[in-house]
């Protein structure tokens, strides 16, 4: 039963990104691109002034603040689409 419990909740929990080693150290932002959301889906983090990357699902345009959160938006849209 306990194992249960712990099996349940380390799956609800979200994802703990780790910016500083999985951000794009190339330090240039995207600019001039329009997208649908104001924040990451994956970390939260403001994408004003510091989208590193996008995708496109459902003809709509996603900015990320690292490759990393792109690649795990991308793994499964549906969870971090706006609707």
């Amino acid at each position: 039963m306990a194992l249960l419990s712990i099996t349940l909740f380390s799956c609800a929990k979200e994802p703990q990104v780790k910016h500083a080693s999985h951000m794009d150290s190339s330090g240039e932002n995207i600019k001039n691109v329009q997208v649908v959301n104001e924040e990451d889906p994956i970390c939260h983090m403001k994408t004003a002034g510091s989208l590193k990357d996008t995708a496109v699902y459902k003809a709509k345009v996603y900015g990320f603040c690292s490759s990393y959160c792109k690649d795990e938006f991308k793994k499964n849209p549906e969870n971090y689409a706006q609707k």
